[in-house]
C-alpha cells in the first residue's frame, strides 16, 4: 500500500496533533485530508514554513484550550432530561441520539457539534445516561441524561429494582 508523509494543519482525532508529520495512506491524504485543508505534503519547504508559524500555532491552541474550559465551567451544571415514548419494559419508541442531546444543550444557550458528543450507541431504553462531550482535544466534560417515558412518574428500570426487594421481605416474613 502507498503512504504518504503530511504534514498536519488541524488535530485530527486517532492520527496526530496540529503540526506533526504522518504517515497516512496516499488515499485518505489525496481525497480527504488536503482537500479539506486539514494536511499539506511533507515537504521540507512546508516543515520549514510550519517551523516558523510552531510559535504563533501554540498560543492559538492555548487559547482554544483555555476557551474550551472556561466553557466545560460554565456547562458543568447542566444536566439533560429527554421524555420519549415507551414501551412497559422501558424500552423506547425510537432512541435519543447525539443530534437530540446537541439540539438540547445548543437550547440551553451552548453551541456544540454534535460530533463532538460521545455516544457509542443511541440511548434506546429509559434510565440515566453519562455522556461526554468533548470540548478540546484534552478538555471534556460529562453530562448526565435522563430518559423518562412520557407521562411516567418513575422510571421502569427504577421499578424493576425495587420489585425483588420486595419480594424478598415478602418471603421473609412468611418464613417467620
Amino acid at each position: 500500500m502507498a503512504t504518504t508523509k503530511i504534514l498536519l494543519r488541524e488535530d485530527i482525532e486517532n492520527l496526530g496533533g496540529r503540526g506533526e508529520v504522518v504517515k497516512v495512506k496516499a488515499g485518505y491524504a489525496r481525497n480527504y485530508l488536503l482537500p479539506q485543508g486539514l494536511a499539506t505534503l511533507a515537504t521540507k519547504g512546508n516543515v520549514k514554513q510550519i517551523e516558523q508559524e510552531r510559535a504563533s500555532l501554540l498560543k492559538k491552541a492555548a487559547v482554544e484550550k483555555a476557551t474550551a474550559e472556561a466553557q466545560a465551567g460554565q456547562m458543568g451544571n447542566i444536566a439533560l432530561s429527554f421524555e420519549r415514548r415507551a414501551g412497559e419494559s422501558g424500552q423506547l419508541f425510537g432512541s435519543v441520539t447525539s443530534m437530540d442531546i446537541a439540539e438540547a444543550i445548543q437550547a440551553k444557550g451552548y453551541e456544540i457539534d454534535r460530533r463532538k458528543i460521545v455516544l457509542k450507541d443511541a440511548i434506546k431504553e429509559t434510565g440515566e445516561y453519562t455522556v461526554s462531550v468533548k470540548l478540546h482535544r484534552e478538555v471534556s466534560i460529562d453530562i448526565p441524561v435522563t430518559v423518562t417515558a412520557e407521562g411516567a412518574v418513575a422510571e421502569p428500570k427504577a421499578e424493576k429494582a425495587d420489585e425483588p426487594a420486595a419480594e424478598e421481605t415478602a418471603t421473609e416474613e412468611s418464613e417467620s
